[in-house]
């Protein structure tokens, strides 16, 4: 499938699973912190349970891993299933990981001169123009601006280095999470803090609960927010928004979302 599709696909998941919690997007890696240098798996999928494959397979064409002194890592192994994707990476540096998949999509829509029938396209902000006819009327252009990631360490954690575009999470070490302590954390966007944005957080398994049972917090001027976690295991982080700071000409409105997966150790 093409990048823009594979793109738009991705923006698609995440805006459905913001809207109404149908759908959750998340990247669920074999392990999070190494002693030494060895082997992950790491599953993508799109579900209707936090982490079970239930639904339809992850787009991975923007997958970047990003290794503790900024180079770039190559996954290895990739594979697109008819529930999950599935690829492996070989962690050799010391340090903290940083595994995601971008997205920088735009979708179009407008009415047909000729028919009256509104019409839609997806794509990128380099061939979205080209897919809207030269008659096109009532176009409406939105951009969209997502991140789903993980992290992992490999011996001593090191610092994340944010990259300043779009929302994103500000952590001090996010495997380094323990049931009963508080940990903080900051959200940014392009590098600016997020104010009074809601963060909601999930823990795992919702397939076996009566009840989702999710917390949602509010950062505060700084964009900062805490968390006190309740139980070990995997959890599911994802805050959506939007603002008017398009790239695109035409986009007069941004939306952004972000997910993240966290363990927290016993």
């Amino acid at each position: 499938m093409k990048i823009a599709t594979r793109l738009a696909s991705i923006a698609l998941a995440l805006s459905a699973s913001a809207a109404v919690h149908a759908h959750n997007v998340w990247l669920l890696p074999s392990s999070t912190v190494l002693s030494k240098g060895d082997w992950i798996t790491v599953d993508a999928a799109v579900s209707n349970d936090l982490f079970f494959f239930n639904h339809r397979p992850m787009g991975l064409d923007g997958l970047v891993v990003t290794a503790p002194d900024g180079s770039t890592v190559k996954p290895e192994n990739m594979l697109e299933g008819k529930l999950r994707s599935v690829f492996d990476l070989n962690l050799v540096q010391p340090g903290t990981y940083r595994v995601a998949v971008l997205n920088d999509g735009v979708l179009a829509r407008w009415k047909d001169k000729a028919t009256g029938q509104v019409k839609r396209a997806r794509g990128t902000p380099e061939n979205i123009a080209g897919q809207i006819p030269a008659d096109a009327q009532e176009v409406e252009v939105t951009q969209s601006a997502g991140r789903i990631e993980t992290f992992v360490t490999v011996g001593k954690p090191s610092a994340l280095k944010p990259s300043g575009k779009g929302l994103e999470l500000v952590a001090a070490n996010p495997t380094d999470l323990v049931k009963g302590e508080k940990a903080s954390f900051a959200l940014q966007i392009d590098g600016q803090p997020a104010k009074n944005f809601d963060v909601t957080i999930t823990q795992g398994n919702t397939r076996y609960r009566d009840k989702i049972n999710e917390t949602t917090l509010r950062t505060d001027a700084n964009g900062q927010f805490s968390v006190t976690w309740p139980d070990a295991g995997m959890y599911w982080l994802e805050a959506t928004g939007k603002d008017t700071k398009t790239s695109v000409p035409a986009a007069k409105e941004r939306r952004l979302s972000y997910a993240a997966t966290l363990e927290v150790m016993p």
